[in-house]
């Protein structure tokens, strides 16, 4: 049995060009771990990897964790 698949997307409020706050995806992430809570632990540790950080709200605002795998 296969793990399930999660993608975690890391988010970033910027100022627009019409002054207004928007959202940007900074990455995604994808991963195969057990559960959504695991994803949530893993994709935090993974992003701060690979932005060299030991945090990762220092590049991002906010995380959203979503099964990637669709039901049959």
């Amino acid at each position: 049995m296969r793990m399930p698949r999660f993608i975690a997307r890391f988010y970033k409020h910027v100022l627009g060009e019409n002054g207004q706050v928007g959202e940007i995806c900074q990455c995604t992430v994808d991963l195969d771990v057990p559960n959504d809570a695991k994803a949530l632990e893993v994709a935090k540790q993974k992003f701060s990897e690979m932005h060299g950080v030991h945090d990762w709200t220092l590049h991002a605002d906010r995380l959203e964790v979503k099964p990637a795998d669709f039901p049959s």
